[in-house]
C-alpha cells in the first residue's frame, strides 16, 4: 500500500483536492439556491437534492468543459507550435509528428512498449492521438452536458417569469450560454499562457513543469 501511494501520490493529491472541491462547492451552491428558494418563497432542499438540480449540474459541466479543452488544445497545438526556452514546449526543429524512431513505434517499439505500439494501421493511428481523442470525447460531453444543463435551469426561470421556454438550439446560440462559455474559456487560455512564457525566466526546484534551476533561459523542452 504505501509503494502504491508513493508511485500514485501525485494521481491522488489531485483527486483527493478535487473531491473536497466538489463538495465544498455543492454545500456552497446549496446554500446560495436555498436563500433563492426563501425569496421566492419555495421550500429549501437538501444537499441530495441541490446536487440532482440543473443549477449545479450546469455549474459542474461548465468548469469540466473548459479545462478539458484547455488541456486538448494544448495537447494538439504543441505538436505542431513552439515556445523558445519554455519546458512547456518541445525542442526547436522537432515541430509536427516526429519520425517512427522518435515515437519508439513500430520496428523502433521497445520491449516494454505498449502492444498497439508495435502494430500497424489503425491500432497505431489509435494509440498514436489516445490522449487528443479521448480529452476531446470528455470536453464534447462536458460541452453537452452544460447545454442540457444551462437549458433546464434557464427554462426553469423562465417558467417561473411566465415566460415561453427556449428551444436547446435558441440556448447555445444564445448570449447566456456563451456569455458564461466564454468566460471560462479565457481564463483557461491566460493560464496556459502565462505558465509557458513565465517558465521561460522562472524556476520551481524539483518540479517536472520547470527546467533545471541553472538551466539559461533559451533553453527549451527541459524539464527538471
Amino acid at each position: 500500500m504505501k509503494r502504491f501511494l508513493k508511485e500514485n501520490s501525485l494521481s491522488l493529491f489531485f483527486l483527493l483536492i478535487f473531491a473536497l472541491a466538489l463538495v465544498g462547492q455543492a454545500l456552497a451552491g446549496q446554500a446560495k439556491f436555498n436563500d433563492q428558494q426563501l425569496v421566492d418563497g419555495g421550500q429549501p432542499v437538501s444537499l441530495v437534492e441541490y446536487v440532482a438540480t440543473s443549477d449545479f449540474a450546469v455549474d459542474v459541466a461548465e468548469n469540466w468543459q473548459s479545462e478539458y479543452l484547455q488541456f486538448l488544445l494544448f495537447i494538439l497545438a504543441t505538436v505542431w507550435l513552439v515556445q523558445r526556452g519554455s519546458p512547456e514546449s518541445k525542442e526547436l526543429g522537432k515541430e509536427g509528428g516526429e519520425s517512427d524512431e522518435d515515437q519508439l513505434v513500430g520496428e523502433h517499439a521497445r520491449r516494454d512498449s505498449p502492444a498497439w505500439a508495435t502494430a500497424g494501421g489503425l491500432r497505431k493511428a489509435l494509440i498514436s492521438n489516445s490522449l487528443g481523442w479521448v480529452m476531446g470525447l470528455v470536453f464534447a460531453l462536458s460541452w453537452l452536458a452544460q447545454s442540457v444543463a444551462g437549458l433546464a435551469a434557464g427554462n426553469a426561470e423562465r417558467l417561473a417569469e411566465l415566460r415561453d421556454p427556449e428551444s436547446w438550439g435558441g440556448y447555445v446560440t444564445g448570449p447566456e450560454f456563451w456569455s458564461r462559455t466564454l468566460q471560462n474559456w479565457q481564463s483557461e487560455f491566460l493560464a496556459v499562457a502565462s505558465m509557458v512564457a513565465l517558465s521561460i525566466y522562472l524556476r520551481q526546484r524539483g518540479s517536472a513543469e520547470s527546467k533545471p534551476v541553472g538551466s539559461p533561459h533559451d533553453a527549451t523542452g527541459i524539464e527538471g
